[in-house]
């Protein structure tokens, strides 16, 4: 390699002015949108949103048909139960009290699952997110990040001061850009890569995807045949290692974004590709750790999928995105 090879190599744009910003004076919003947003938020702490009529309506599982003992409780009793644990930050037991409160207060003559059956049940549902139909195909941004799990290892670190391997799981999530909710997700232990969820995750989307955002640790070739595979017509937008040289043979996606990148710059790519809205998948992270924590509750890997995923489809984000969300204005 040459000696002014790494000339050509220009930083990410998040790196671009490091040296000096501190600087740089940092961009202030505001909620345009302050009513009907107060509105929403008020809206999330209604014991209604999250126990609905449907949910009522089929509490009791009916019959299989088949021989021996029937389930009492629906999937979306269990559903229902989780969930309202998720929202107020509850232990199992103290979950059965709060549904037989809340039971109680409606004068709803239903039975209540218990903290053994809540458990029990949680790791063999069967949840899948939901969205909300459009004619428009999708814009999928994906990402992933990391949730801590409660062990030994953390209780010798407060007890003892031992130091000792952290704990957690990687949760990843696929995104709508246009309406913010949550359209995949997957939970996986801490070794399992990326790219490998990739088609899990696209394969949990039955809408037409238009293009796929993901950062650099996207960027391989499973990434791009994945795609290819499941929406031909998607635009795959990864930004390519620095290392990364076109291909001799054909034009791929990757080498347009090597192309354009060596005639604008990262920073002009990032602009004309579209690749800012990548941050709207961090924001998702950033709203899920915030309102549902950054720790998992559950003891098994089949129920902290169940966890994550009522966590992400059903109560505090999807639903609480279609309560309101804020239109955010930057002021200058």
């Amino acid at each position: 390699m040459s000696s002014d090879a790494p000339l050509a190599v220009e930083p990410m744009p998040y790196k671009f002015n490091e040296s000096r910003r501190h600087k740089i004076p940092k961009a202030r919003y505001r909620v345009a949108n302050w009513p009907e947003y107060d509105a929403a938020l008020v809206r999330r702490g209604s014991l209604t949103v999250w126990f609905t009529e449907e949910a009522v309506a089929a509490w009791h599982a009916p019959a299989t048909g088949e021989r021996g003992g029937q389930p009492v409780y629906s999937a979306i009793a269990i559903e229902t139960s989780l969930a309202l644990r998720l929202v107020f930050h509850q232990p199992l037991r103290q979950t059965e009290g709060l549904l037989r409160s809340i039971a109680d207060v409606l004068g709803i003559n239903i039975a209540i699952p218990d903290h053994t059956t809540l458990s029990r049940r949680g790791g063999g549902l069967t949840i899948l997110p939901k969205r909300i139909d459009r004619a428009e195909p999708l814009h999928l941004l994906v990402d992933s990040t990391g949730l801590k799990i409660y062990g030994e290892g953390e209780w010798l670190d407060q007890k003892h001061g031992i130091r000792s391997r952290r704990r957690w799981r990687k949760l990843h999530l696929g995104v709508d850009a246009d309406t913010h909710e949550i359209v995949a997700v997957e939970l996986t232990p801490d070794d399992v890569g990326d790219v490998s969820e990739v088609p899990d995750l696209l394969d949990q989307i039955d809408a037409e995807v238009a293009s796929v955002t993901a950062d650099g640790a996207y960027d391989g070739e499973a990434v791009y045949d994945a795609v290819a595979e499941r929406h031909p017509s998607a635009t795959v937008i990864i930004p390519p290692r620095a290392t990364s040289v076109a291909g001799e043979t054909t034009a791929t996606q990757r080498d347009q974004h090597l192309a354009m990148i060596d005639e604008h710059g990262r920073m002009g790519w990032q602009r004309r590709s579209g690749y800012n809205q990548r941050c709207l998948v961090e924001t998702a992270m950033f709203r899920y750790k915030t309102i549902i924590g950054r720790r998992l509750q559950a003891r098994t890997l089949s129920n902290r999928k169940t966890e994550a995923k009522i966590g992400c489809n059903v109560l505090k984000l999807n639903r609480m995105a279609r309560l309101g969300m804020p239109v955010s204005a930057r002021v200058h």
